[in-house]
């Protein structure tokens, strides 16, 4: 169903145990979402037999998250993109930045007046890029993008996959309300159960 409507747009730090297995903090806001634009990279392999086709394999390699955001407040900023904020406060970005991967959790309203509720698993951001226009004749916002890449996580789920997204939808009659309710509670983990 189409989506009219972004909003609830969280991150979650990421710590990583020495087998690089990640944790994930606390979800915070982000900031106010103007757009989310989700793009995903795949890897494509064909095997032909009898002249044809015979098994294509479509897996994911990565994916290009674009947010459009009211703000990027100075603590979010150092934390997306590893600058460091110096004793008067002041933000400095230096060449060698490299901020630390993310979950990114956000919903999207649907033309029912339900929800698509998303999480990103692992987020790697760049430095966001900045439009500034002079005051005209008319009134007109500057807001900033931060780019993004998507990643696959470290950490297996129960049934032995790596997960890069998780997505459910409110009105699906087959989904916990629970599982809907305390979506940005914590950073959704897959649940399988496991055959014997």
């Amino acid at each position: 169903m189409a989506t009219i409507g972004l909003d609830q747009l969280y991150m979650a730090t990421i710590t990583e145990d020495s087998a690089g297995v990640e944790t994930y903090g606390i979800p915070k806001k982000l900031a106010k979402a103007i757009s989310a634009g989700l793009s995903v990279e795949l890897l494509e392999a064909i095997l032909y037999a009898d002249d044809g086709a015979a098994v294509v394999v479509k897996e994911f390699k990565s994916g290009a998250l674009e947010l459009n955001i009211d703000a990027v407040g100075r603590d979010v900023a150092a934390e997306l993109t590893g600058a460091q904020v110096d004793d008067n406060g002041v933000l400095i970005s230096g060449a060698d930045d490299r901020g630390a991967p993310v979950a990114i959790g956000f919903r999207a309203k649907k033309a029912n007046g339900q929800y698509r509720y998303i999480w990103l698993y692992r987020v790697q951001f760049g430095i966001p890029d900045t439009n500034l226009t002079t005051k005209g004749e008319n009134i007109t916002f500057s807001t900033p993008t931060i780019k993004g890449t998507v990643m696959r996580r470290n950490k297996a789920d129960t049934s032995g996959g790596h997960p890069w997204r998780a997505e459910v939808d409110s009105d699906d009659t087959s989904v916990l309300a629970t599982t809907v309710e305390g979506w940005f509670t914590t950073v959704y983990e897959p649940e399988f159960t496991v055959g014997t």
